[in-house]
C-alpha cells in the first residue's frame, strides 16, 4: 500500500495554481447582456415583492397615529395650500369644486416627487446590500416602486372618500374606474423617474443637493393649486403645458373622478409615451451603468 495519502475535503493541492482557483469564477455586478439582466431579474420577482412589502406603510412606525399620517399629512398640506392659494391669492377662481381639485393635486402629486427626492437614494442607501451579494441592481429601484404603490393606495383611498363627503360632493360614477388605468401609468413613470434619478445620482453625487428645487419648481408647474385651462387663454399655450408629465396625471384623475368624463385619447397617449418611454429609456440607462454601483468612491 502506498503511503501517500489522498487530499481531503478541505485539503488544498499543491498543484493547484491561481488559473486554477479563479477558473468558473465572475465579477460580482457585471450586467451581462439585456434580455439575460431581465430574465435574472424577472427570477427576482419574489424577493422584490416581499421587500417592497416589509417595507410598505412602514414611514410612520413609532409615531402615535401610526399609518394615519400617511392620509392626514397630504390633508394638512392641502389645508394650507387652500388658505394661502385658495382664499388669499383667490386662485380658486373659475374651478366648481376647488377643495376637492385640491386635495386631488396635493395628493396625488406627492408620490412622483417622491420618486426623483427618495428615489435618487435608493442605490445609496442600500450599498451595504449591493456588496453582500450578486443580484441585479435594478431590483432596488423596483422594490421602491412598489412599496410606493402599496403606500399611496390609503391616500387615494381617502382622497375619493373626501370629495364625496365635502361640499360641493363628487358623485361617484363608472368614470371612477378609470382611475386604475391612470394609477398603472403613474407608477410605471414613478418607476422611470426612480431608475433615471437612481443613476444620474450614483454617477454625481452632487445632485441629491438639485432633486428638491427641480420637483418644486415641477410640482409649481403641474397645475397643483390652480387651473391651468382657466388662466392660460391660448390652446397653444395650453397644448404646450400638456407635455408636463405631472400635469397630465392630475388632470386624468381629475377628469375622472370630478368631471365624471373619459379623459380625451390625446391625453391618455401623451401619458403612456412619458410613462412607458421613460420607463424603458430609465432601464437601459440603468443596466448600462450596473457594474458601478455599490463601488466606492
Amino acid at each position: 500500500m502506498s503511503a501517500r495519502s489522498e487530499p481531503g475535503p478541505w485539503t488544498w493541492p499543491v498543484t493547484m495554481g491561481w488559473e486554477d482557483v479563479c477558473t468558473g469564477l465572475s465579477p460580482v455586478g457585471t450586467r451581462g447582456d439585456l434580455v439575460g439582466y431581465t430574465r435574472r431579474l424577472w427570477a427576482w420577482r419574489h424577493f422584490i415583492w416581499e421587500d417592497a412589502r416589509a417595507r410598505a406603510l412602514a414611514s410612520q412606525r413609532g409615531t402615535v397615529l401610526g399609518n394615519t399620517w400617511l392620509v392626514v399629512r397630504p390633508m394638512l398640506d392641502a389645508s394650507v395650500f387652500f388658505v394661502v392659494f385658495g382664499l388669499l391669492l383667490d386662485t380658486s377662481s373659475g374651478i366648481d369644486n376647488y377643495v376637492a381639485y385640491l386635495i386631488i393635486g396635493v395628493t396625488l402629486f406627492q408620490p412622483m416627487q417622491r420618486a426623483v427626492t427618495a428615489g435618487s437614494q435608493v442605490m445609496v442607501s442600500g450599498r451595504n446590500l449591493l456588496r453582500s451579494f450578486s443580484f441585479p441592481r435594478a431590483a432596488l429601484p423596483l422594490s421602491f416602486t412598489v412599496r410606493g404603490a402599496i403606500d399611496l393606495l390609503p391616500p387615494l383611498a381617502a382622497v375619493a372618500v373626501l370629495i364625496i363627503l365635502l361640499p360641493p360632493h363628487a358623485a361617484p360614477g363608472w368614470t371612477w374606474l378609470l382611475t386604475v388605468p391612470v394609477f398603472v401609468l403613474q407608477q410605471a413613470l414613478c418607476l422611470g423617474l426612480t431608475l433615471v434619478a437612481a443613476c444620474l445620482t450614483t454617477a454625481l453625487p452632487d445632485l441629491r443637493n438639485l432633486w428638491g428645487f427641480a420637483t418644486r419648481f415641477w410640482y409649481f408647474a403641474s397645475g397643483v393649486f390652480f387651473s391651468f385651462e382657466t388662466i392660460l387663454g391660448s390652446s397653444q399655450a395650453l397644448a404646450l403645458v400638456e407635455l408636463n408629465p405631472g400635469y397630465l396625471v392630475l388632470r386624468l384623475y381629475r377628469t375622472c373622478l370630478l368631471d365624471g368624463q373619459v379623459p380625451s385619447l390625446r391625453l391618455w397617449a401623451l401619458l403612456a409615451v412619458w410613462s412607458l418611454g421613460l420607463s424603458a429609456v430609465g432601464y437601459v440607462l440603468f443596466w448600462w451603468r450596473e457594474e458601478s454601483y455599490g463601488r466606492e468612491r
